[in-house]
């Protein structure tokens, strides 16, 4: 009876994981989209940023992939919804705003679902990924009332900027084959 009740706890908090999991593989996506885009209209500071936020949220998948998987669950591989392609510069960075905003609610939520459940781990996770959030999600604001308030001015400051993020990953083929 108690086995039963823990593994139905346990279930309930890998469901919140795995929700989680799907609306960072959508985060990802979107952003990646808006960082190809955004490169295009030759705003690389604004892309380059919207890139490195990209790979906080491919971390923040795998954290959630690593404690589902450390759970006994499979870790999601669907997104929780469908990209927006061809935003305008004007509508990128409230929308980026409000998802961000969005997932700060929903992760609250969770993180509340895994402490009820007596998960103290993923409720850890969920406030830490919670507060990189915040991060992504002050940044996405303050450029929105940028764009709003400064509009063309703002933008001609980036326009022409480089796209670069730094020096590249060598990733896992090249790292096999030496410096």
């Amino acid at each position: 009876m108690a086995q039963n009740l823990r593994e139905q706890r346990k279930k309930k908090v890998i469901e919140v994981l795995n929700k989680a999991r799907s609306m960072e593989l959508l985060a990802i996506h979107q952003y990646m989209n808006q960082h190809y885009n955004l490169d295009n209209m030759d705003y690389g500071d604004l892309a380059a940023k919207v890139k490195l936020i990209a790979i906080d949220e491919m971390r923040h998948a795998e954290m959630f992939a690593e404690r589902i998987k450390e759970l006994g669950g499979e870790p999601a591989t669907g997104l929780d919804g469908k990209v927006e392609k061809g935003q305008k510069i004007e509508s990128v960075f409230p929308f980026d705003a409000k998802l961000e905003d969005d997932t700060i609610d929903a992760y609250n939520q969770f993180l509340l679902i895994c402490r009820e459940n007596g998960d103290s781990t993923s409720m850890k996770l969920f406030e830490a990924i919670v507060d990189e959030e915040q991060i992504h999600f002050n940044y996405f604001d303050n450029v929105s009332d940028h764009i709003k308030t400064l509009g063309a001015a703002y933008l001609a400051q980036i326009a022409g900027t480089p796209a670069d993020t730094g020096a590249p990953s060598k990733g896992f083929v090249a790292g096999q084959t030496g410096p």
